[in-house]
């Protein structure tokens, strides 16, 4: 069963609102959805695997908590939130958001592409299920 999605716009909303945003010059949000075409083909060129129809997505909470306690000590990060769906998710359906504060557009754009990358090599287990 897959997670009700946030709204962007109401997390920009209290993002806005929030302790340090006076120190945010930029917010930056990212929206990971589950594409037809399977990762190893997309990465690495390989042919022949077929249409995604599911993935099957489970995550380290845990895990996620910490990154998002260490993203906060990065420079110039001031805010982060981050949603992960989970369960057997179809073709189009959003895999995770993730909101970053950050007082200049390049440690903005860092911050969000180190965590982004963190959580998907770290923290997830992804299984393509193919039609």
């Amino acid at each position: 069963m897959t997670k009700i999605e946030p709204s962007i716009d109401e997390w920009l909303r209290e993002a806005k609102a929030s302790e340090n945003a006076d120190k945010c010059g930029m917010f930056l949000a990212h929206n990971g959805i589950v594409r037809i075409t399977p990762k190893a083909q997309v990465r690495e060129g390989v042919e022949g695997l077929g249409e995604v129809a599911q993935v099957d997505f489970s995550y380290d909470a845990q895990g996620v908590e910490d990154a998002i306690a260490e993203a906060l000590t990065w420079e110039g990060v001031y805010y982060v939130r981050v949603w992960l769906n989970e369960g057997v998710l179809s073709v189009g359906e959003s895999i995770m958001y993730v909101l970053i504060g950050a007082d200049i557009r390049p440690h903005c754009i860092d911050a969000l592409q180190r965590l982004v990358g963190k959580i998907k090599n770290d923290l997830v287990v992804e299984k393509e299920i193919y039609a």
